[in-house]
C-alpha cells in the first residue's frame, strides 16, 4: 500500500468515526451559539498546527464562511508575536496565552482550545485561567484527551492517536461550527 492510499485510507477511517459524535458537535456548537447570542466573543489557542487552525477559524467568524453576514467576534490568541515573545520572555512560554486571555476575556465569552495531545502545559494553564475567570472551555482533542478532557467543560476527543489525522478532524469540526454559523447569522 502506498502512503498516499495509506493516509487517505486513514483519513476515511477517522471521518466514518466522528459520524458517531454528529450529536456530540451539534450540542458543542449550541454552547458557541449562546455565547454569541449573549454578546460574548470566541477566543482560540492552540501550537503549531493548531495554532494555525485558530488563526483561520477566527478569521471566518470575523469575516464569513461562505454566505454574507455580520462580523462576529472571535479572535486567535496565537496571532500576536510581540505578545507571544513577550510574555514568553517575561514570564515562561507556560503563561503566553493564560496572560492575553485575563487581559482581553471576560466572563460569558468562550476558549477553544485546540490541542492534538491534550497535554500542551500553555493550553492547559489557558483553560484554567478561564475556567477561573467564567469563560466557558471547549477543548478540541485528540488521542486520550490529555489532561485537558478533565479541565474544559465541554471536550470533543477525536478517536485518532495520528497528529495528521486529528487535526484535520479539528478543522473538519470547526468548518462545521462554521456551516451552522453561517446558517443563524446570514443576511
Amino acid at each position: 500500500m502506498s502512503t498516499i492510499e495509506k493516509s487517505l485510507d486513514d483519513h476515511l477511517l477517522v471521518m466514518a468515526e466522528m459520524k458517531l459524535y454528529q450529536h456530540d458537535i451539534e450540542d458543542k456548537f449550541n454552547v458557541i451559539k449562546d455565547t454569541l447570542a449573549r454578546g460574548g466573543k470566541i477566543i482560540f489557542c492552540g501550537n503549531g498546527g493548531s495554532a494555525a487552525d485558530c488563526q483561520h477559524l477566527a478569521a471566518e467568524f470575523t469575516g464569513r464562511f461562505v454566505r454574507e453576514r455580520r462580523p462576529l467576534a472571535a479572535i486567535a490568541l496565537t496571532t500576536d508575536t510581540s505578545a507571544l515573545t513577550c510574555i514568553g520572555n517575561d514570564y515562561g512560554f507556560e503563561f503566553v496565552f493564560s496572560r492575553q486571555l485575563s487581559a482581553i476575556g471576560n466572563p460569558g465569552d468562550m476558549l477553544i482550545a485546540i490541542s492534538t495531545s491534550g497535554n500542551s502545559q500553555n493550553i492547559i494553564t489557558c483553560a484554567k485561567t478561564a475556567r477561573e475567570m467564567g469563560i466557558a472551555t471547549l477543548g478540541l482533542l485528540g488521542r486520550d484527551g490529555g489532561k485537558l478532557k478533565d479541565i474544559c467543560e465541554h471536550v470533543i476527543v477525536v478517536p485518532s492517536d495520528v497528529t495528521a489525522r486529528i487535526q484535520e478532524a479539528h478543522i473538519f469540526i470547526g468548518h462545521i461550527f462554521c456551516e451552522l454559523i453561517d446558517e443563524i447569522y446570514t443576511i
